[in-house]
């Protein structure tokens, strides 16, 4: 497996400046799957933006990551405790997890020890929800630039473990009762500038100009500028998501 805590602190700040936060709706129908509200597992944080969307529905919430950069930009709350832990040990108490989320980072497990941790701190009836997302959707000549930056010029620079994400998780297992979840998006409102620093904060990049010294979007950022238009406007940003929920037995 890749080193995610390298991969992830070389981009922790644009990682928090640049970041979609999930749908509010899709939060808050995970939470009440839940069996109860006690307390919530973020776990893979990073700079807590689902954690902070948990906090609204949870008496309390734990977020865990292996990269203390990317904890340092997590917004506190009263309710809200970051650890520096891996996936597969941490110091949450046997059976006290309601809810589980793991967001975008499934990959970078070891998935047979992490489901060995979710089955030892969830409490009876628990929930662990997956969710995941690919590429982005804005125009279609948006969307050509940025499959030619993603594919083209950083395919080669993306960790082997990003072909789950891409996959929609499909190739990996999930031995937990599958639970129906209806559709959801994750949706933004963006002008270009905040395009190109999420765009920045892709770990392929930071591969890229370690590799090279230089910045692999500065050659593309004419053309964004003419596929976007007047770079103030504000577009649509979707992603579709996938979100695998199982129950905890």
């Amino acid at each position: 497996m890749s080193d995610t805590s390298q991969l992830f602190t070389r981009q922790s700040d644009a990682y928090s400046a640049n970041r979609p936060t999930y749908d509010p709706e899709l939060i808050a129908w995970l939470s009440r799957q839940a069996p109860d509200q006690s307390l919530a597992w973020d776990c893979g944080c990073g700079s807590g933006q689902a954690t902070r969307d948990l906090a609204r529905h949870f008496q309390r919430v734990v977020g865990t990551d292996v990269s203390a950069q990317q904890l340092a930009k997590a917004e506190a709350g009263p309710t809200i405790d970051y650890r520096c832990e891996p996936a597969e040990q941490t110091s949450l108490a046997d059976g006290s997890v309601s809810l589980t989320l793991v967001a975008q980072a499934l990959h970078w497990f070891d998935l047979e020890r992490f489901y060995a941790e979710v089955r030892r701190v969830s409490r009876p009836g628990a929930l662990l929800a997956v969710i995941s997302y690919n590429l982005s959707q804005i125009t279609p000549e948006v969307d050509a630039l940025v499959n030619h930056l993603y594919q083209d010029i950083l395919g080669p620079y993306w960790a082997e473990e990003r072909k789950h994400v891409e996959q929609g998780y499909r190739s990996l297992p999930f031995p937990f009762e599958r639970i129906d979840v209806p559709p959801f998006t994750l949706d933004a409102q963006w002008d270009l500038a905040r395009l190109l620093g999420y765009l920045e904060s892709w770990s392929a990049l930071a591969t890229y100009q370690q590799a090279h010294g230089s910045n692999p979007l500065d050659p593309l950022r004419e053309r964004f500028h003419q596929a976007w238009g007047d770079p103030a406007a504000s577009r649509r940003v979707s992603w579709p998501l996938t979100v695998n929920l199982g129950r905890v037995s």
